[in-house]
């Protein structure tokens, strides 16, 4: 699936927007290849509307943005994406507000999460973690990501799939409905 990019920044009615695989892609610095994978095996599914047959597109809200560049970091940083996919799955009743309130640490191994200064040092002072994700600093990244990058108003309309309905004069027609009589 080839997406074009639009111009500019549009807006839905409620104000929300949300961003094309393209534009993800870019903002998060992950090929399409990878976004396309982890949606279809549900990693990081877009949250505004998920491609739902040909001629339709993702459309990922800013927090799935946020999402997505957290799981690049820990992919780069060596933890299982089976690691990853608990940890992801354990950010996903949060808001977006309380992501940037959060620094995941890992050993690369475990994925362990901070909400506060306190806890970050005292899993340091454990021995525990190798490094760290700040996720408000994520959040601030993928701002100035998308600050020049296309987005889409949520409330699209979606393109329909136009079934082709031969015409009686329509010779290749007529042939296959020879060949399927026998």
């Amino acid at each position: 699936m080839h997406e074009q990019p639009l111009e500019g920044p549009l807006v839905g009615e409620d104000g929300e927007v949300g961003y094309r695989g393209v534009t993800a892609c870019q903002a998060v610095g992950i090929s399409y290849r990878q976004l396309d994978y982890w949606a279809r095996t549900t990693l990081v599914v877009p949250s505004v509307r998920d491609a739902s047959g040909s001629g339709t597109q993702r459309l990922y809200s800013f927090r799935d943005l946020v999402v997505l560049k957290v799981v690049k970091r820990l992919l780069d940083a060596g933890v299982s994406l089976q690691n990853i996919r608990r940890a992801i799955d354990a950010l996903r009743s949060r808001g977006v507000d309380d992501l940037a309130e959060i620094t995941l640490i890992s050993d690369g191994t475990t994925v362990y999460e901070c909400r506060s200064p306190e806890e970050v040092v005292d899993l340091l002072q454990g021995g525990q973690g190798v490094f760290g994700i700040a996720i408000g600093g994520a959040f601030k990244e993928i701002q100035g990501s998308l600050s020049h990058l296309p987005s889409e108003p949520v409330a699209q309309p979606q393109p329909i799939a136009a079934s082709f309905q031969p015409s009686e004069g329509d010779e290749l027609a007529a042939r296959r409905a020879r060949r399927r009589a026998g």
